[in-house]
């Protein structure tokens, strides 16, 4: 448990980090996207704010300085320095004139450099109607209702969790030790080896990067449960702004919430599970593409290199997350480029790429470092041989879902069923409206007048963007169906046995992306959005463009209610997180149930052990760690070439890397209690011995404490 002091010092720190990530963010955003404002704006400005917290983490990680006093300092010195750069806190007194005049409904007087905002281009124009004011929205207050109980939903699996701890296969296999073992090393750049299965030390790991700086700031894990939450309701806000530049924001709205809330994205409440954190940011690439497009300036081409640079960096942000976002964000990128007024595709494609390969490229750098191949999972690329090492993947047999397509057998026994239970029982309704939306988005809608649009002095469209008046909602949607294909072909989304994908109905994760989009676009189809989109008059804002620093009109001008409200909602959630974390940390692992006897015992034995070195044969071993994360544990295994990592095979092996470790626990176990196998592993036997106490048996598990060097010519077996 943490004290009052302890837990303040890490609210504060928290604090601080978040402040000036935002400030530096923002003044970012101002000068990369100044025609945004409103949630849009703030989206991209907490897509930079993520990315500052990232790259200081990186940089700082590849020196083995990711530590709370370098990085607090570091976050700080970057935040600030970008927001002076931005020329915060000039023309205070211009912004709160502006403020006045919108207040009052004025137009800005003449020589401002102020106008009132566009009708989006692109998008739906206003409908006709009265100037006297908006009519009630309906469907806004229904999709907010849809959204609230789709928050409440997640955050009943975040509660459960904080009564037992992060539980999950995935969360306790690699997600909560990758994190653990930043925080306990400061050093991102090296491998983090676990359980020899599928690769996984080569993963991404942005997802981890923020459970990381949970636990630098408060020494222990309590914002891990909590983290998932808010990528969710960053998701609904993504949802929300892919609508909005066609005035179907409260149905994109409620489709996403509804698409979010389905049992294959259950796992993520409460779990250091990444699937979320890169839904957000590839939803958020697509929000802001929009976006951008729509707030473009008369008579301008293409996106400019500020909304190419923020889309391509949260397309990089959610490679960087997970592997299965890799195809979606060349995708985006490389079509941001073929979409480009003609001469600037180059360009685009420079600003973008470069963007992406900052948001999520160093660890596929760090793979190229330590295998010689950024995808160490691919050893030949058609006649060529790439580095790679040279073992089996382990795990679950893969397959993928692209093999079973034709098997009839498989669909009435694991497919069909699979589906029915990950998506609920209405999966084709929702499938096939996914589908509809991410095709009919593909249509093009009504063309644009030429002779009003193109110029002399302005570039031309590439015959690719000729045919529609918004390229970037075809291009999307192309996106999405992209993220279905990565799920297709992934050979994790059907795993198994040969006819028995088992690993099917936890794949569809995978899916769940693909299907989120295809929602939130649906109602922005060319084909349904003059039904759908909010009537009323357009509202006019207004933009500067002599001093473009937007979170600085938005700082000026909330109102001193609306400061006061954030201000208590804040001191309420402070003062409930202490007693929460309390709670946690007095709950977690302390009577696991959720793998083998002997596993759970180990946990709650680990729980409450502090600065030892643990051998372990398990998969799961983020328990292990211990609530204070002071326990070093490491599966015991060799390094082989090209950053291989395999189990010792013999007695002599095991025994040497048990020495080499100078380990103070081994924690010899299978994962699961098989029939027909003997109860221990033969790790046990090749562990026992002089000098070696037995602290804890529990089959499939025994805990031995040593006491010294073992002998590796005494090995009997």
């Amino acid at each position: 448990m943490l004290g009052p002091g302890r837990y303040l010092l890490g609210v504060a720190e928290i604090g601080l980090l978040v402040g000036f990530a935002w400030l530096g963010a923002a003044s970012l955003r101002s000068r990369l996207l100044p025609g945004l404002s409103g949630l849009p704006a703030q989206l991209a400005a907490a897509v930079l704010a993520l990315a500052l917290l990232i790259w200081v983490a990186e940089v700082l990680g590849t020196v083995s300085l990711f530590t709370p006093v370098p990085y607090l300092v570091a976050v700080v010195a970057v935040g600030a320095g970008l927001g002076m750069l931005g020329g915060w806190g000039r023309d205070g007194v211009a912004f709160l004139a502006l403020r006045s005049a919108q207040d009052r409904g004025l137009n800005a007087t003449p020589g401002t450099g102020t106008r009132p905002s566009q009708t989006p281009r692109g998008g739906t124009p206003p409908h006709p109607g009265s100037s006297s004011g908006r009519r009630f929205d309906w469907t806004a207050v229904i999709a907010l209702l849809v959204a609230a109980v789709a928050v409440i939903h997640f955050a009943s699996g975040v509660r459960l969790r904080l009564s037992t701890g992060m539980t999950g296969f995935d969360s306790t296999w690699y997600h909560g030790p990758f994190a653990a073992g930043f925080f306990q090393s400061g050093n991102t750049i090296d491998l983090h080896f676990i359980a020899p299965q599928f690769l996984a030390w080569f993963y991404p790991a942005n997802g981890e990067i923020f459970h990381s700086v949970g636990m630098l700031a408060f020494g222990r894990d309590v914002l891990s449960p909590l983290l998932n939450l808010g990528w969710f309701v960053g998701c609904l806000a993504a949802c929300w702004c892919i609508g909005k530049p066609y005035r179907v924001a409260s149905w994109s709205l409620g489709l996403g919430a509804i698409t979010l809330s389905v049992p294959a994205l259950a796992d993520q409440a409460g779990e250091a599970r990444n699937d979320i954190v890169g839904v957000f940011f590839l939803l958020a690439a697509v929000a802001i593409a929009l976006n951008a497009w729509a707030a473009r300036e008369e008579g301008e081409r293409g996106l400019g290199t500020g909304g190419l640079v923020v889309v391509g960096l949260a397309a990089g942000l959610a490679a960087g997350t997970k592997l299965n976002f890799l195809l979606p964000a060349v995708v985006l990128v490389a079509g941001l480029a073929a979409i480009a007024p003609r001469g600037a595709s180059w360009r685009a494609l420079w600003a973008g790429g470069l963007a992406a390969l900052a948001g999520g490229g160093y660890w596929y750098l760090r793979n190229l470092v330590h295998s010689g191949n950024p995808l160490p999972w691919i050893h030949h690329l058609g006649p060529i041989s790439l580095p790679a090492p040279g073992q089996t993947l382990g795990g679950r047999e893969a397959h993928s879902v692209l093999g079973y397509l034709t098997d009839g057998a498989v669909w009435s026994d694991w497919l069909l069923p699979g589906l029915h239970h990950g998506l609920w029982l209405v999966w084709p309704l929702l499938a096939a409206a996914a589908l509809a939306g991410l095709v009919l988005c593909l249509i093009p809608g009504s063309r644009p007048s030429r002779g009003s649009l193109v110029t002399p002095e302005v570039p031309k469209e590439p015959r690719i963007a000729e045919r529609w008046r918004d390229p970037v909602l075809p291009l999307v949607a192309l996106v999405g169906l992209a993220t279905a294909l990565a799920w297709l072909v992934a050979p994790t989304s059907a795993s198994g046995p040969a006819g028995m994908p088992r690993g099917f109905e936890s794949g569809l994760r995978y899916l769940a992306p693909a299907l989120i989009l295809g929602l939130a676009l649906l109602p922005a189809a060319p084909a349904l959005r003059s039904r759908l989109a909010r009537p009323g008059p357009a509202r006019l804002s207004f933009r500067s463009h002599s001093d473009s620093n937007d979170y600085r009109a938005w700082r000026l001008g909330v109102p001193a209610w609306g400061i006061a409200l954030a201000l208590g909602v804040l001191l309420i959630a402070v003062a409930a997180g202490y007693p929460i974390q309390r709670h946690y940390l007095q709950s977690r692992y302390s009577d696991p149930t959720f793998t083998t006897p002997g596993l759970n015992a180990a946990f709650k034995w680990a729980d409450e052990i502090s600065d030892a070195r643990i051998a372990t044969t398990s998969t799961r071993q983020y328990p292990l760690f211990g609530t204070d994360l002071s326990n070093h544990v490491q599966f015991v295994g060799e390094e082989t070439a090209h950053g291989g990592f395999e189990a010792p095979g013999t007695c002599r092996a095991w025994r040497e890397e048990l020495n080499k470790g100078d380990y103070d626990y081994v924690i010899t176990t299978r994962d699961r209690l098989e029939p027909g196998k003997p109860p221990y592993p033969l790790q046990a036997r090749w562990t026992a011995g002089l000098g070696v106490e037995v602290v804890l048996e529990d089959p499939p598990t025994i805990v031995y404490k040593l006491k010294g060097p073992l002998d590796p010519a005494s090995c009997h077996g």
